[in-house]
């Protein structure tokens, strides 16, 4: 006598001993949880926190003790967005490198096994919060222009292009790509910590110096330095030339890294 035993009604296609389940957690879901992560410990929160207060801050300064240069639009803009350099990439790190430092990896590929949806939800999620960071210092800066032209009974100015604005939005994403991928390659804090200081300070130090010392490095260097290259982003025009620059140093930063350290993510044992 034989018994006919039918797959479960979740499961559909077989290939081996793994099933694939046929109601896959959706993709949004995946991204509001790591934006529900991005706040869940105290320093993302302070971190975070610290962008509208330091814009504030810096706003009441200018309007105080400033020039009235200083409080036009794009001055205060451009002063306001330079801590998201800083800020941002280490609410990166933390959100992606503390996965592996707290051990909360164990439960976050037990329940979804897909490693690469979950990093590809913790990417979306740091652009998001990049872009609503932005946006919230370009507001509260508009406003500090106004309230600073009230306060010193000047007229408001509207300076700031918005090409400029998106380019350097654009720099401040791939300043948080660049700790992300060191995030996803290193898997631990500490050190992911120390790459991202390094980049921000150390490795913009060297290049200068390798300037100074080598012509031929001052006329290429930033074709292979992407701390360099994305100044161009920020600068009021920017060239075809440098353009291509930005692309280049970020395949040799970005691209190739994120490859690398993918594969070896996928295939590491999780402890």
């Amino acid at each position: 006598m034989t018994t006919l035993t039918t797959p479960p009604a979740d499961v559909v296609g077989r290939s081996g001993p793994r099933a694939v389940p046929r109601n896959r957690i959706p993709r949004t879901r995946l991204v509001d949880v790591e934006l529900r992560k991005l706040v869940d410990t105290r320093a993302s929160r302070w971190l975070l926190a610290a962008v509208p207060l330091l814009t504030l801050v810096v706003a009441a300064g200018v309007t105080i003790w400033g020039s009235d240069a200083e409080t036009a639009f794009a001055a205060l803009a451009t002063t306001n967005l330079m801590p998201l350099e800083l800020l941002l990439p280490l609410v990166a790190v933390l959100t992606v490198a503390g996965e592996w430092s707290q051990r909360s990896a164990l439960t976050t590929f037990a329940l979804v096994p897909r490693r690469g949806r979950v990093v590809g939800a913790q990417a979306v999620a740091l652009v998001l919060v990049t872009l609503a960071a932005a946006a919230a210092v370009v507001v509260l800066s508009a406003v500090g222009t106004v309230v600073a032209a009230q306060v010193r009974g000047i007229d408001a100015v509207w300076d700031l292009g918005t090409g400029l604005t998106l380019r350097s939005v654009l720099a401040y994403l791939a300043a948080v790509a660049v700790e992300f991928v060191a995030a996803v390659a290193i898997r631990s804090t500490a050190p992911a910590m120390v790459a991202c200081l390094g980049f921000l300070f150390v490795v913009p130090m060297i290049s200068t110096v390798a300037a100074g010392m080598w012509s031929w490095w001052a006329e290429h260097g930033a074709w292979f330095d992407l701390s360099w290259s994305l100044a161009f982003l920020t600068a009021p025009q920017i060239t075809g030339t440098q353009w291509t620059q930005v692309g280049t140093s970020a395949l040799l930063w970005l691209a190739l890294p994120l490859a690398l350290g993918l594969r070896r993510l996928l295939r590491v044992e999780i402890r």
